[in-house]
């Protein structure tokens, strides 16, 4: 079969609409528009830099907001444009980060002020291996039935899902909240 100029054109075109409608969802921002990398959002990345500047929009222009200084912080990806991330950290602030400086190397980050224990087995009776420091990261490989296998160095173990930040699923800041620090808490009437 001979293809003409005109014939390659049509039969692209084709396929394409094929991939489209028979491919499958592709990976949607929270706003329904289909996320520039074709990863879902929210995800899990981590900041590759102890120097991570979070700008206050998606460029070089925008003002620097603060600086990170933690690197393999675990970030949630709440929205994207081709270069810049926009993350929810575990105050639950908002800012824009350069892809350059995201990692897909997930990590996990303990945001209490006590010890999480990581465990033998994923079981709360499960002999503790070690724990987890206040403010502390560890290398997470996997989620399961409420616990997360963790890895640091030749210690791996089990933590449990909710102990730690960098897990959940659901998006925790609000893609379209604009950057900035997390909203000051209101005390609840008692």
């Amino acid at each position: 079969m001979i293809q003409t100029p005109f014939r390659r054109p049509l039969l692209l075109a084709a396929a394409a609409t094929f991939a489209a409608v028979f491919g499958g969802g592709a990976a949607t921002m929270p706003d329904g528009r289909p996320t520039p990398t074709g990863l879902e959002v929210p995800r899990w990345i981590s900041l590759k830099s102890s120097q991570v500047r979070a700008r206050g929009g998606p460029g070089l222009d925008y003002q620097i907001l603060w600086e990170y200084r933690a690197a393999g912080l675990p970030v949630q990806v709440v929205a994207e444009t081709r270069h810049w991330r926009k993350v929810c950290d575990p105050e639950g602030s908002v800012a824009w980060i350069h892809r350059s400086v995201a990692s897909g190397r997930r990590t996990v980050f303990n945001t209490s002020a006590r010890e999480t224990p990581i465990r033998a087995a994923r079981s709360e009776t499960a002999s503790v291996r070690a724990r987890l420091q206040p403010h502390s990261l560890i290398g997470i490989e996997d989620c399961q039935d409420g616990w997360c296998r963790v890895r640091a160095r030749k210690l791996s173990g089990w933590v449990a899902e909710g102990a730690v930040f960098g897990t959940q699923a659901r998006a925790l800041c609000d893609a379209a909240r604009p950057a900035g620090p997390a909203p000051a808490r209101t005390a609840r009437p008692g």
